[in-house]
């Protein structure tokens, strides 16, 4: 199945004070730690922002959100419609704030949506992460539909749409951790520093 990868970084960062992206952990920028984890699975790669002017693209394509769906789902709607343009059979969105995420991420979930659903959404601690899920770009008139509804969740749009969900392990830690406090991201800080050091 040829699918892309969209990097998913407009959103406004209020608890972070902006700029999550930017925000350094260890040598690396959030968004940097994204592209690292993503690069391996060669496949195109582009970053999906509110405006433009949000972060600075370390050479990779930019897509905008849609400015007529407010939140994820603005970046969700921006990346099935690059996709399907694209000829892509999927599109697996990856926020920048989730620096553990597991090698295998594409490798466990293009079988499952091989199953004949819409989504296949990582899973972790019995905790379904729907935006780091894989998606066919026919979603996008559920995810219309349900924008013109003001029904915003992405949870729900992946319900909808026919989702499945697959587990990670949290043994070594949850590789779906995300930064969304200054606290999240000294608690990230120490886990990367103790795993650089084993």
């Amino acid at each position: 199945m040829r699918f892309g990868v969209a990097l998913l970084a407009g959103g406004q960062a209020r608890r972070m004070g902006g700029a999550k992206a930017q925000r350094q952990l260890g040598d690396l920028t959030l968004l940097e730690h994204a592209i690292r984890r993503t690069k391996p699975w060669n496949a195109p790669m582009v970053l999906v922002l509110r405006s433009s002017s949000d972060v600075r693209s370390p050479g990779l394509r930019v897509i905008r959100d849609d400015p007529a769906i407010p939140g994820p789902l603005g970046g969700l709607a921006a990346a099935l419609a690059d996709a399907e343009d694209a000829g892509l059979e999927a599109v697996l969105t990856v926020p920048c704030d989730m620096p553990f995420l597991p090698a295998d991420l594409p490798d466990r979930l293009l079988p499952a949506l091989q199953t004949g659903v819409s989504v296949a959404v990582a899973q972790s601690a019995g905790r379904r992460h729907p935006i780091t899920a894989l998606w066919r770009p026919e979603v996008a008139a559920t995810l219309r539909d349900r924008a013109g509804r003001d029904q915003l969740s992405l949870r729900g749009l992946a319900d909808q749409a026919g989702s499945v969900a697959v587990s990670w392990s949290t043994e070594d830690g949850d590789p779906f951790f995300n930064i969304n406090t200054p606290g999240d991201l000294e608690q990230a800080a120490r886990w990367y520093e103790g795993r650089a050091s084993v």
